[in-house]
């Protein structure tokens, strides 16, 4: 059985969750501050972190932050605010997912399986195609890590997973509800910012690199073909 965290402060809509959760045949287990929840995460064998922004002793983003520091667990983001900072925020610091408040349980569950099933996935990838190798452009599947002219460059899972989808079908022209179905793993849910949040930061990291290899195909979507600095 999967344990999947709860790490929310609002004691109903976590046992809310919870139940869904049971339904469904996953473990849920409740945090009530960000402290108890990184511990958790730190601790026990967990598949998968929903975890809200607003937490008593310790804030969400920086227990999401403190968790990409050790493990690539799919980590859904709550945030009653609705705000694109959140958002933004949330992406930045390692989040796969993000969900505002109120929101249907039935669609939580529909990410949370979506999440689960991506990593599973991700796990299960061959060793023939772990390295995709550009030259100066090194790119890890196994490992998540991407070195660009000898230096490792720092990129959260989502980021790596997007750069590894589009790096793997190189010249395939992707529209956002593609490339989310294809990252995230389903896109009745979709939120097209989030992929385009995804891509500006992709395309900081990598430089010039990135900025002249994911091409935006005006109307269509994104694209990766390879371009040297």
């Amino acid at each position: 059985m999967k344990k999947i965290l709860i790490v929310e402060d609002d004691n109903d809509l976590a046992k809310l969750i919870k139940d869904y959760l049971r339904i469904e045949g996953y473990k849920g287990i409740i945090a009530e501050d960000g402290i108890n929840g990184l511990q958790i995460a730190i601790n026990e064998d967990i598949s998968l972190v929903v975890l809200d922004i607003m937490l008593p002793k310790l804030d969400g983003i920086t227990v999401c932050r403190k968790i990409r520091e050790i493990s690539n667990i799919p980590i859904i983001m709550l945030s009653a605010k609705g705000e694109e900072m959140d958002k933004i925020l949330s992406l930045g610091v390692g989040a796969d997912d993000y969900v505002t408040k109120p929101f249907s349980p039935m669609e939580l569950l529909a990410r949370i399986k979506a999440q689960l099933r991506r990593a599973g996935f991700m796990d299960n990838k061959t060793l023939d195609n772990d390295i995709t190798d550009y030259g100066e452009l090194k790119i890890y599947s196994k490992s998540y890590k991407v070195v660009l002219s000898g230096t490792e460059v720092d990129l959260t899972t989502k980021e790596f997973q997007i750069l590894d989808y589009l790096s793997k079908n190189s010249g395939q022209v992707f529209t956002k509800e593609q490339l989310y179905d294809g990252v995230w793993g389903c896109s009745e849910f979709m939120d097209e910012n989030t992929i385009a949040v995804y891509i500006k930061r992709l395309r900081g990291k990598l430089g010039e690199v990135g900025k002249k290899s994911i091409k935006t195909v005006w109307g269509l979507g994104y694209k990766w073909e390879y371009c040297g600095e």
